[in-house]
């Protein structure tokens, strides 16, 4: 792929378990505005939305994509098992094997090197020093397993000797490396967190997701206040109230449609043309 040249519009897909569904929707509204992109990056889930997207940048991929995460089920990504439970003793430092999830990225996605992706695509991740680690060539598989190993649930992958994780900890909504790549407009496509639950998550696994999408918000708003004024950043809206946990993912075909209508909706009142503020992701209760 070509060096990315400045003056460029950057989609970043931020992280957020089955609330990646939400980033469909958010795809298919913006596609259908002839919004594009012209690269992407991901971190943690948006770094399996923005691997497939940037592989079929097209509303043909996004419903494609739109399939695999109306069919997805939980045991695909978080599978727990009798064999995970006894594993837990030969490798304690993770409670999921990553096998699933390989297969499923592996079965779908359509190139194998990041490089061979039909737009430029970047993948954030987290090395054992807690420095964000940009991931532009090489496998994809890996890149996008790194980015998604969050610490504890999957075993870290290691890249070029280093040992990587979660791009959560150190930069899941990566706007300001989308800044460093060029990008004078940036469309950040966020999961939103569960700003209406009842009580909260009672599996170990949804209480972890539940953590990282509130340190997505608030990471989002840290960032949004740093960044120089001649970069104009749009932050797509998630959907508030949202009850829905990111270890539930059952209710992705309702994610897709109430984010195609938002950001629809979004877009005809005028949203790409405002420049996103801090205050517009605030900690709040319903």
């Amino acid at each position: 792929m070509p060096l990315i040249e400045p003056n460029k519009t950057a989609f970043v897909f931020a992280g957020g378990g089955s609330l990646g569904a939400i980033q469909v929707g958010m795809l298919r509204a913006l596609l259908a505005a002839n919004v594009q992109p012209d690269f992407v990056i991901g971190s943690s889930v948006g770094a399996i939305n923005a691997g497939y997207f940037a592989g079929a940048p097209n509303a043909e991929g996004v419903a494609r994509l739109e399939d695999i995460w109306r069919t997805l089920k939980r045991g695909d990504v978080f599978p727990f098992t009798l064999e995970n439970a006894f594993g837990l003793f030969r490798h304690p430092g993770h409670i999921v094997d990553p096998g699933r999830l390989r297969r499923l990225i592996d079965a779908n996605l359509p190139y194998a090197s990041l490089e061979e992706a039909a737009i430029p695509v970047h993948i954030a991740a987290t090395d054992v020093h807690g420095m964000a680690v940009r991931l532009s060539s090489g496998s994809a598989i890996d890149a996008i397993l790194a980015s998604a190993a969050i610490p504890g649930v999957f075993p870290p992958v290691e890249i070029d000797g280093r040992m990587l994780m979660d791009g959560a900890v150190a930069t899941n909504t990566p706007i300001r490396l989308a800044a460093e790549l060029g990008a004078a407009r940036i469309v950040v496509l966020p999961t939103g967190y569960a700003c209406a639950l009842k009580e909260p998550p009672k599996r170990a696994i949804a209480r972890i997701l539940h953590a990282i999408t509130l340190l997505i918000a608030w990471q989002l708003m840290r960032d949004l206040e740093r960044l120089a004024d001649e970069t104009h950043v749009c932050i797509v809206p998630t959907l508030c109230p949202l009850d829905v946990s990111p270890y539930d993912f059952s209710a992705s075909r309702y994610l897709i449609e109430r984010a195609a209508d938002n950001t629809r909706k979004w877009l005809e009142d005028g949203g790409l043309a405002r420049r996103s503020l801090p205050r517009e992701l605030a900690a709040h209760r319903h």
